[in-house]
């Protein structure tokens, strides 16, 4: 048998299934990891997602044909098993489990595994071959345990708040902006959320994740924006709607703000390091517990990731794909010569 899963120009494709997974151009089938832009593309015929992910999918994809299945429920299509499971990413985010002939591959989108209270959390599937991203495929790349980057967000709103200042946190509006709104300590000020964000709060709390009480900016006084944090999409920075806070205090929380010169880009007063997806530690123990022997990179570091796990007795090599950040319209990760050679930089060196 050839390989289960090959890349088209449409996407990757199931050949013996004769679905794809995440496709980038419109397909009739398609099964999704997860919802965000890269990721879930409108114009298929047919949607397959978790069950968790089906709102997700249709708050930002509309009117769509879409089949949820359960974490674990297995589905067959043209001979192939398919089953999802959790992949700790975001709401809904999921693992493609695709087995045929005997032979197991698993597709697992992004992926995180440090559990949060805002989705399921990862859990390893074992499998022959896994299709890994590498968004944060190097080295240096180390993430802080999440409570203690949340303590330092409540920290630093808190001195805003004493100080009558504003604080702004732009994240992207949907999976990081609920991760940071849950560990929020609401009795510090008003929680305000940008439009964008809103939506994805609902569904979440339709989901059962439970999220602290939210206010659009038209609901607030003016005296209380003082107190106020606002967590906001990247693309609202420098925005006219910026303007109502006054002399307000910002942060961006992303992974990328662990490299030198990256919050200084931005032009934000903080940079927390709070990803949604693995980090290189993160990375090496979901591929050992897949106990797969053939390992294929989708997107970020593949050159660094690919060599490493050759030099570790893996068979890996990399897809071409069009996965990118999380929203292309509201992030752009550091680009080019200059961030590679940034993120080289020892650990020690850059922006905590």
């Amino acid at each position: 048998m050839g390989d289960m899963v090959v890349v088209r120009k449409e996407g990757l494709y199931c050949v013996p299934g004769q679905f794809y997974i995440d496709p980038w151009r419109p397909v009739e089938r398609a099964v999704i990891t997860h919802a965000h832009g890269d990721h879930a593309r409108y114009g298929h015929g047919h949607y397959l997602s978790a069950e968790a992910g089906v709102n997700v999918l249709k708050s930002r994809l509309g009117d769509i044909s879409i089949d949820g299945v359960a974490y674990g429920e297995r589905v067959v299509h043209n001979g192939v098993a398919i089953s999802l499971h959790p992949a700790g990413h975001v709401l809904g985010s999921a693992q493609v489990r695709m087995e045929c002939g005997g032979e197991v591959w698993v597709a697992s989108g992004d992926y995180k595994v440090e559990p949060d209270k805002t989705c399921a959390p990862f859990e390893p599937v074992r499998c022959d071959t896994f299709i890994t991203e590498s968004t944060f495929g190097l080295p240096i790349y180390r993430w802080e345990p999440e409570q203690q980057i949340l303590d330092e967000i409540n920290a630093w709103w808190r001195r805003n708040a004493e100080a009558g200042r504003c604080s702004v946190v732009f994240a992207y509006a949907f999976g990081k902006a609920q991760r940071i709104l849950s560990g929020l300590d609401p009795s510090i000020g008003p929680i305000v959320c940008h439009g964008a964000v809103e939506p994805l709060n609902r569904v979440y709390r339709a989901g059962g994740v439970a999220l602290p009480e939210t206010r659009m900016v038209s609901e607030v006084d003016k005296a209380d924006l003082r107190r106020a944090i606002v967590v906001a999409p990247p693309s609202a920075s420098g925005s006219p709607w910026m303007k109502r806070f006054g002399d307000y205090s910002d942060a961006f929380a992303s992974g990328w703000m662990l490299l030198r010169g990256a919050r200084r880009r931005r032009g934000v007063d903080r940079g927390f390091v709070l990803s949604d997806h693995a980090d290189w530690p993160g990375l090496m123990s979901a591929i050992k517990a897949t106990e797969a022997g053939r390992v294929i990179v989708t997107h970020g570091s593949i050159p660094v990731l690919v060599r490493w796990l050759c030099q570790n007795g893996l068979d890996a090599a990399g897809f071409d794909t069009e996965y990118g950040d999380e929203e292309e319209d509201e992030s752009t990760p550091p680009a080019g010569r200059a961030a590679a050679q940034e993120a080289e930089a020892p650990a020690g060196e850059a922006d905590a």
